[in-house]
């Protein structure tokens, strides 16, 4: 994680527990990062699963080059209200310039509520 997770993943409490090119899991309170009736929000399961997807696709990626999101899904199918989620990350395809994960995200009591996948582009880092 040498590039970091990032402000907005740090600000809504997202804490890498598993980091590996084929697996990687994060957890994230859902106290802090609800809707108005006290749900976690949507677009709060989509950051952790960008997080995850984005972080995973730039260890793929290696030194010198850059993954970057060019697409991202997500249905839900559960609400939590309580605890944390956990995210797992799992690669679909590892190319050369393309990326895709899926991003199952579970509440405390394994029930999934989220499914996430997101398409990164690779491409060299620009000289400086």
């Amino acid at each position: 994680m040498e590039r970091g997770m990032g402000t907005l993943a740090e600000r809504m409490g997202i804490e890498f527990t598993e980091f590996t090119v084929e697996r990687s899991v994060a957890t994230m309170p859902v106290e802090g990062n609800t809707q108005p009736v006290g749900l976690l929000h949507g677009g709060a399961y989509v950051v952790l699963g960008e997080s995850l997807g984005s972080m995973a696709a730039n260890l793929h990626a290696g030194p010198g080059r850059l993954a970057v999101g060019v697409d991202i899904n997500a249905t839900h199918t559960r609400s939590a209200t309580s605890g944390v989620v956990t995210g797992v990350c799992t690669p679909i395809h590892l190319g050369r310039s393309v990326t895709v994960h899926e991003i199952a995200v579970s509440d405390e009591q394994g029930r999934r509520c989220s499914t996430i996948r997101i398409t990164n582009m690779i491409k060299d880092l620009p000289e400086n």
